[in-house]
């Protein structure tokens, strides 16, 4: 099974790939999509859309999940990055049913065992669990990994992490 994480937002979108390896979960790619701050709204939304589908092409994930927003800063940018999520989820539902949401709490969780971990302690546990040599960058990609590593261990399919 093949997994996209994606980490919305609407300056930089982090995505991730993984894949459900026989005995323990297999990096495939991770990556931004950035738009940037001088473009019109609608045109961001339409580059994001874009870029959500270039990813859906090449990689042909067979379940996608998302970080779930929370926001601790204004309602402008809630606003704008709630845009950006919606046409992810939207566009990535033209491409599959098989959509699924984790909390920041429930990534922490599945990560390091601890929901209230830092992110730096979960980038370390990707990096073992994925036995990469770096943590991936920037940490909005790091954050889409995550995500994609929580669901293929809580998720539906109930895959385990085998660390060795």
């Amino acid at each position: 099974m093949r997994v996209l994480g994606i980490d919305p937002g609407l300056a930089t979108m982090g995505w991730g790939v993984v894949d459900a390896g026989a005995h323990s979960p297999v990096f495939v790619a991770c990556g931004v999509i950035v738009t940037p701050p001088d473009m019109r709204l609608q045109e961001r939304l339409s580059s994001i859309r874009q870029g959500i589908r270039e990813l859906l092409d090449e990689y042909r994930p067979d379940e996608i999940v998302f970080e779930e927003l929370f926001f601790a800063r204004n309602v402008t940018t809630a606003l704008t990055v709630g845009a950006a999520r919606g046409v992810a989820i939207s566009t990535c539902s033209e491409y599959t049913p098989l959509l699924y949401e984790y909390t920041p709490m429930q990534i922490k969780q599945g990560i390091t065992g601890y929901g209230k971990a830092d992110k730096k302690q979960v980038q370390q546990m990707v990096t073992l669990i994925l036995r990469l040599s770096d943590v991936p960058k920037p940490d909005d990609a790091a954050d889409a990994v995550a995500a994609a590593l929580t669901h293929l261990n809580t998720g539906p399919s109930k895959f385990q992490f085998r660390m060795k």
